[in-house]
């Protein structure tokens, strides 16, 4: 299932959704419309879902279904084409984001002059971002120092949906709850100045983190899974445009930690909760510090009217416009 958070000419509050075949189905609504749940308040908000995932999910698939059936009045049904998407997770509990690709770490360095660093192979890192400045398609306020050297990062994020602790990485792809694409914004003026100090990063990354459109569950990826003793990996082309330009082309599969490693090494000794999300890290050739640094691109960044789009095979296409932010004191 796709789950979204969805605004419209209508629907002027974001509501919790499902898309079936370019339509979108409101819930709520639509369960207490069916008769199938007494406790619609439930189904009003993913959290909710996530927690109570093994007895909402099969009601909502019964929803699924009779969309598909075209058993759903007209009155709880939005087309795709008509409707705002707003961010799939609104408040996540926490949000990680790793670094899972090679060949992203490695191309960076070696344009910066830099050997491969070979703590790499030891063990998944990540660092914490603001859960607080999560976006989701459409635009993104950036202030004005933050705008200098503005950067995107490609990347795939994963949504917990199974508490657990010391998480095996065999097991923990059982811990998934679904796949959203993920912009991991970063003000590489501000970045460059704090991480010479050997802490963050930290205002080159707090401003904003753009995920969405959709959230997928992560049976809904089965048939691009690819099995291994340390978790799935996925085999789904990523790419990327700054305007009408592509910039960016990798696949999700060229992971070097799966998912599941970097649950393993994120849960040791620490409970993950469902509403937890944690990011990849950026793909090969998936930020312009990299495709600058290997000179596939000039001194290339993102300013205030640029449009962003980020793409990822079945996890839909997230489209951002970077707009200038006042500095004025606000309350």
């Amino acid at each position: 299932m796709k789950f979204v958070y969805f605004t419209s000419t209508v629907i002027k509050e974001p509501k919790l959704g499902i898309l079936v075949e370019k339509t979108i189905v409101d819930l709520s609504p639509t369960i207490q419309f069916l008769e199938l749940s007494s406790q619609i308040e439930l189904f009003s908000n993913i959290q909710f879902v996530m927690e109570n995932s093994a007895s909402l999910l099969p009601i909502i698939k019964q929803v699924e279904k009779a969309a598909m059936d075209k058993k759903v009045p007209e009155k709880f049904l939005t087309l795709e084409s008509d409707a705002k998407f707003h961010s799939p997770i609104p408040k996540p509990v926490s949000v990680r984001d790793g670094y899972a690709f090679r060949q992203h770490v490695e191309s960076a360095r070696k344009g910066r002059g830099l050997p491969m660093i070979p703590e790499f192979d030891l063990f998944p890192i990540f660092y914490f971002t603001n859960a607080a400045a999560i976006t989701g398609p459409g635009d993104v306020a950036v202030q004005k120092t933050a705008a200098i050297d503005l950067d995107f990062e490609l990347e795939v994020a994963i949504v917990i949906g199974k508490k657990g602790k010391n998480i095996p990485a065999a097991k923990a792809d059982e811990h998934i709850f679904g796949y959203m694409v993920m912009n991991d914004w970063s003000a590489r003026h501000l970045q460059r100045e704090e991480m010479k100090l050997n802490l963050g990063p930290a205002k080159g990354k707090d401003f904003a983190t753009s995920i969405g459109p959709y959230l997928v569950t992560r049976d809904e990826l089965e048939k691009f899974a690819v099995k291994g003793p340390k978790g799935e990996r996925h085999n789904l082309r990523m790419q990327a445009w700054l305007n009408e330009k592509k910039v960016s082309d990798g696949n999700v599969k060229d992971m070097t930690w799966t998912f599941g490693e970097i649950i393993e090494r994120a849960s040791y000794g620490v409970t993950l909760s469902p509403g937890e999300v944690i990011g990849s890290g950026t793909v090969g050739t998936g930020c312009f510090m990299e495709l600058n640094a290997t000179k596939t691109t000039d001194n290339l960044w993102i300013k205030p009217g640029d449009r962003m789009i980020l793409e990822v095979e079945g996890l839909g296409r997230l489209e951002n416009k970077v707009v200038a932010a006042s500095d004025d004191y606000e309350t």
